[in-house]
Formats: structure tokens, C-alpha cells, sequence
């Protein structure tokens, strides 16, 4: 009997080895169920985390009109002043006003105020061009006046005004036009 028992034992023990985790059908359903069901919604719910974010698609705004705009705006624009019209140049005290009056009336930066003699008397003896150079190139601490609002003739009409009150003797400069007639 022993040798019938052993046997016996090794077929329990052998049908153990070919069974798995399932034993009934219902376990089964379940199983195939969970096997196909969870995958799907983890793919669902991976997707719906990936897209979630408010983020435009690569290239959705390049070609919006706002961003086009953007793109091409100039950087920079020229503008045309007619220089055969003298009557609308402004004269020396009229940009001194309007550009120069900020520090020259007031000392501000250690520029040389209007009408102080002792103070312009140095630089009006470097002449008339040192003095043009200086406010169309900038010197110290007052910025370039070339190429802003007004015309560098404009520019040099409010550097003899200057000097001119600060006791200097310059002529006002010729308008660019009447220069060139004169030349012929």
C-alpha cells in the first residue's frame, strides 16, 4: 500500500503543478474581463493626460495675422524732410527751446547755461565748428543731436543762438538751399 499511497500523492501533487491561479470559469471572466478592460482605460486615461495641457500644436499660431504682423513690422522708418522749404525750419531759438532748453537753461549735466559768458567763452574760442560737432556727435554727458527731430541745420541755427548769447559773434548759417543756388 505504501507504494499505491506514493502514487497517489504524486498524482495530487502533479495535477497542483498543471493548475494555475484560475479555478473556476467564473475566475476566468473575470480574468479576461480585468486583462483586456484595465489596459484600455490606462491607455484612455494616458491620453486624455497627454492632452489635457492647453498647449497650442506647433505651428497653430505662426501664421496668425497678429503674428505676421509682428514678424514683418519695419524696425526702423525714415522720414523725408523737404529741405526747399526754409520758411518751415525752425530757427535757433525755437529748437533751443524745444530740444536744448532742458539743460541749458538750467546747468543740468554741467552744460553751459544760456547767456553765461564765462562759461561759453572757452568753447566759443574753439569755434564754430567745434561747437556744430559737439551738439551733432554729442560731447560729455549731452547725447548726439544729429539725426533726431530736427535737421542738422536746425541743429547748427540753435548753436550760433547759444553761442551768440553766451557773447560769441557767429553769423547764422546759410539754409542748405540758398547754399547750393549761391554756388552756382
Amino acid at each position: 500500500m505504501s507504494g499505491n499511497q506514493n502514487h497517489a500523492h504524486e498524482h495530487d501533487h502533479a495535477d497542483e503543478a498543471h493548475e494555475g491561479p484560475i479555478k473556476t470559469p467564473k475566475q476566468l471572466a473575470w480574468a479576461v474581463f480585468f486583462a483586456f478592460v484595465v489596459p484600455v482605460i490606462v491607455i484612455i486615461l494616458l491620453a486624455n493626460y497627454v492632452t489635457s495641457d492647453s498647449k497650442p500644436s506647433a505651428g497653430t499660431e505662426a501664421l496668425e495675422a497678429q503674428a505676421v504682423a509682428a514678424r514683418i513690422q519695419p524696425i526702423g522708418a525714415i522720414e523725408l524732410k523737404d529741405m526747399n522749404n526754409v520758411a518751415a525750419l525752425k530757427t535757433g531759438e525755437q529748437v533751443f527751446q524745444a530740444q536744448c532748453a532742458a539743460c541749458h537753461s538750467t546747468g543740468a549735466a554741467g552744460a553751459p547755461k544760456l547767456g553765461d559768458e564765462a562759461a561759453w567763452g572757452p568753447r566759443v574760442k574753439t569755434g564754430y565748428d567745434a561747437l556744430l560737432t559737439s551738439a551733432l556727435k554729442g560731447k560729455g554727458a549731452m547725447g548726439a543731436q544729429g539725426g533726431g527731430d530736427f535737421s542738422d541745420f536746425e541743429i547748427s541755427r540753435a548753436v550760433v543762438y547759444m553761442a551768440n548769447q553766451g557773447g560769441a559773434k557767429f553769423d547764422e548759417p546759410k539754409a542748405p538751399a540758398a547754399a547750393a543756388s549761391a554756388a552756382n
